[in-house]
């Protein structure tokens, strides 16, 4: 299945149905009074958010959903029928967006959650409403009220307890087909991962959904490289692994670069709980590995990770620590 993370769609709610103008006429009865019904509301637009679904694909052959009007008012005291409402259903995860592409309408972060955006119209008033002690004849009516019609943005922002960061060929696709079933595209180019992946990680009887974003460059929080369009996916992220090229020149500076960027996008990414890990240990000598651990080590403040993601080395351990502070996460998750 195809990934398609942002989509624009128009939706319209159904107009209400007018009333009836109409008067009881039977046999022996000559002057039997109004009698019209009032009209049905129209239909609804109700977005509903599902758990399974991971991308906004159907939104691309479909982009326009529109509720049917509601039935006319008719005589005999009969209202008109409302129209069935329109339930669109979009994965969690989901945010909905004015047209302005800025104002946030809707933002889905569990499965069930409903949210109208666009109400039907109400139905109109028949003359049998407007009858009085007064005026028992009337001949008005009313017809019904417009529905909503608006063009909205749906964004897509994949829902993981951690996710893979780093520069592009930092092995982070490597990572995740080495600790799940995820079969993301593995080769020795940057850029081989297009889109994100997402994979459920079991380590000591227990799991948690890990996700592969592709590579950021410097200056990807402006539209370098693949652009900001996957640095959104990173905010729903309860922990972060960043991955550091073992075999680059100067990691330190790689480091930097993702933390950067990661700061220009959005301040609050920088404060997440973040594992550093100095990946494809296999292709160095010890020597290499400790001076670029401890420049890492000096450089980020953290303790640092040495794995290598093709052979399994230090991955299992790796695993473990992000567990924890995946459990942390939700706990305060909970909390909140």
């Amino acid at each position: 299945m195809q990934f398609i993370d942002e989509a624009k769609i128009c939706i319209r709610s159904g107009d209400g149905g007018s009333g009836c103008c109409s008067f009881r006429r039977e046999a022996n009865i000559p002057r039997g009074g109004p009698n019209g019904g009032n009209g049905g509301r129209g239909g609804t637009i109700i977005f509903e958010s599902i758990a399974g679904l991971n991308t906004l694909i159907d939104f691309r052959y479909t982009q326009h959903f529109r509720a049917k009007n509601g039935e006319h008012g008719k005589g005999s005291d009969r209202d008109g029928a409302s129209a069935e409402d329109i339930i669109i259903k979009v994965p969690v995860g989901t945010q909905i967006l004015l047209d302005d592409n800025e104002t946030v309408a809707a933002d889905f972060t569990e499965p069930g959650q409903r949210v109208i955006m666009a109400k039907g119209g109400e139905g109109g008033f028949g003359n049998l409403h407007f009858k009085s002690a007064t005026n028992r004849a009337p001949r008005r009516k009313t017809p019904g009220w417009p529905g909503e019609e608006i063009w909205v943005w749906l964004k897509l922002k994949l829902l993981s307890d951690a996710g893979l960061v780093g520069l592009p060929n930092a092995g982070k696709s490597t990572f995740l087909n080495q600790v799940s079933r995820a079969r993301p595209k593995i080769a020795d180019y940057p850029f081989t991962t297009l889109k994100p992946q997402l994979g459920v990680v079991y380590v000591d009887e227990k799991e948690f959904v890990m996700a592969d974003l592709p590579g950021l460059i410097e200056g990807a929080h402006e539209g370098q490289g693949l652009g900001d369009r996957f640095l959104k996916h990173i905010e729903r992220c309860g922990v972060l692994l960043h991955l550091i090229d073992g075999t680059a020149e100067d990691v330190v500076e790689s480091y930097r670069i993702i933390r950067n960027e990661l700061q220009c996008y959005n301040e609050k990414l920088i404060e997440k709980q973040e594992l550093v890990a100095l990946n494809k240990c296999d292709a160095l000598i010890e020597e290499e590995i400790t001076k670029k651990k401890r420049a890492l080590e000096k450089a980020s403040g953290k303790k640092v990770l040495t794995i290598s993601a093709v052979t399994g080395q230090g991955v299992k351990e790796s695993l473990r620590l992000l567990l924890k502070e995946v459990e942390k996460f939700r706990k305060a998750e909970e909390v909140a």
